[in-house]
This record gives structure tokens, sequence and C-alpha cells, in this order.
């Protein structure tokens, strides 16, 4: 397994990946595969070389085999936060601990650039097997937010979790 910074030349990949997510774990999303698969190519190579984010990829045997990005804040008065997102890691590929090297390349990022003190994410309230990855990564939960997205006539919460970064023990 390796991990690597994505790049516009993994688009076409990063696409399928996302796609797969969208449709396996709506309550997880709150973009859809109806609205993304729809999207033309140029679009998800952008999403690749965006500067104020960094999207890494697993790759197990040269396939693409997990994802995760975090996004950096363009306002001054927000700038000491980033915000973890889109971790996802197929059926197949799971149990090999991809998803703990994957937050491991995000923190690693994060701990590059001083001035990144939090890092925050959310995620469905009703996927344990995230929680605890998050939690063994020291994240702490910081809020739940009800009935967060709805798929259908469903409704999922969300857990607000945030980890501290470049800050002194104290």
């Amino acid at each position: 397994m390796a991990i690597e910074l994505l790049d516009h030349s993994h688009a076409r990949a990063y696409r399928q990946l996302m796609l797969e997510a969208y449709a396996l774990h709506p309550e997880a999303f709150v973009s859809t595969i109806a609205q993304r698969e729809k999207l033309p190519l140029s679009w998800w190579e952008s999403q690749l070389d965006d500067e104020l984010s960094a999207l890494f990829g697993a790759f197990v045997d040269s396939r693409l085999a997990g994802i995760i990005g975090l996004a950096f804040e363009p306002w001054e008065d927000a700038r000491h936060k980033a915000t973890l997102f889109g971790l996802y890691v197929p059926q197949v590929f799971r149990g090999q601990g991809l998803g703990e090297h994957l937050v491991q390349a995000v923190l690693s990022l994060a701990e590059q650039e001083p001035e990144i003190k939090v890092i925050q994410l959310t995620v469905s309230a009703n996927s344990p097997a995230a929680l605890a990855l998050y939690k063994r990564c020291r994240f702490e939960q910081s809020g739940l937010e009800d009935c967060a997205i709805r798929v259908g006539e469903a409704y999922y919460d969300r857990v607000h979790m945030r980890r501290l970064v470049n800050v002194e023990d104290t």
C-alpha cells in the first residue's frame, strides 16, 4: 500500500470511487450520486487541483483503494481550522488499515502547517466503524446534529468531531 497526494491525472479513478461511495452510503454525504454523476471529468480534475484542499489516495497494486481530503479555510479569521472530508474505503479493502493510514496522512499534512490548530470533521452517527477510527486517531466529539442528512424519508444524525494539532500540551 502507498499513500499519495492525488492530482488531475487521478480524476477518473477518483470519480469512480466517489460515485461508488455516494451510491452505497448516501447517508454519509450531502452530495448525491444523481448530482455528481452528471458532472464532466473536468470538474473532478478541478477538485484535485484546488489550492484550498488536498486529496490523498491509498493505492494497492496501483489501484486507488481509498481516498480522503483536507480542506483549508480561505478566511483569515478561520485559517486555524481545516476540515477532514470524504474518507472512503471500498468494502473489499476494509480491515487492512487503509482508513487509518489515510487519516494519518491528513494529520501529517496539517502538522506541517503551523497556523492550523484544529482539524474538524463530521461523520454519520450510524457509522460505528468510522467513529471508532476517528476516536483511535484522537478525534473527540464536539457536537451532534440531529436529522442532518435526509435520504428519501429517512433522517440521519451527524457527529461533529475535532482534534487539536500544533498546540503544546498543557
